[in-house]
């Protein structure tokens, strides 16, 4: 997973010609180091082109602050640069994989 931080954010997310899945985290943060895996999977799952990212909330309090993060892990779909979904505040691995399900069916909807 690639690590983005304030300077090469636009580029790599705004810019990018692809969806950029973003995951807003924390070191302190457990359930943040547990959907790692699962994120991992969801991509190569996706079945198209997706970039996955993570941003450490704490180091880069400018996007934590512009995306107006209340929870960690926060998820954020963006496409052509701008953010098209977001999960955060779920409460377990099961409701974890099934918002992320629920992310892939929605966005295959609102791009057909």
């Amino acid at each position: 997973m690639l690590s983005v931080n304030e300077k090469n954010f636009s580029k790599i997310v705004l810019e990018s010609p692809c969806p950029v899945l973003v995951n807003f985290w924390a070191p302190w943060c457990g359930l943040c180091r547990l959907v790692v895996p699962n994120l991992l999977q969801f991509q190569s799952e996706w079945g198209g082109d997706l970039t996955l990212v993570s941003i450490n909330a704490d180091d880069n309090l400018r996007l934590a602050n512009a995306y107006r993060l209340r929870n960690l892990p926060t998820l954020i779909l963006f496409d052509q640069g701008l953010p098209i979904q977001r999960i955060e505040g779920f409460h377990g691995r099961e409701e974890f994989k099934r918002s992320l399900k629920g992310l892939m069916v929605d966005y295959s909807l609102q791009s057909a």
